[in-house]
């Protein structure tokens, strides 16, 4: 802030300048990399237009975790077809890179 002025004049200044600052309603903000995501539940979230471009700030507590070459349904289903518990299911996709197909072949009954 610059001192001596107060929010509503900030406001009008940015507002003659073409930049403009709003609040989102977020609930949840994900980050998706090659090999893993960043989460950040409940954040604050502006939105900030100026000259033709928008940017985003966001804050809050965030948390990294690291993604999966297969999902949970894909676990299920395997577990389903091979009879399997879903702690060898998980390892058998760890180590071959989540081949579902390969994963039903080698560990049916």
């Amino acid at each position: 802030m610059i001192p001596g002025m107060n929010a509503s004049q900030m406001q009008g200044m940015m507002k003659k300048m073409g930049i403009s600052q709003t609040n989102l309603p977020v609930s949840k903000v994900i980050f998706e990399m090659s090999d893993s995501r960043i989460i950040i539940e409940e954040p604050s979230v502006m939105r900030v237009k100026m000259q033709g471009q928008e940017t985003y700030q966001v804050s809050g507590e965030a948390r990294e975790e690291s993604m999966d070459s297969f999902s949970e349904e894909d676990v299920n289903m395997v577990v389903e077809k091979t009879g399997k518990s879903s702690e060898e299911v998980r390892s058998f996709l760890e180590e071959n890179d989540g081949d579902i197909a390969g994963a039903i072949m080698k560990l049916r009954d």
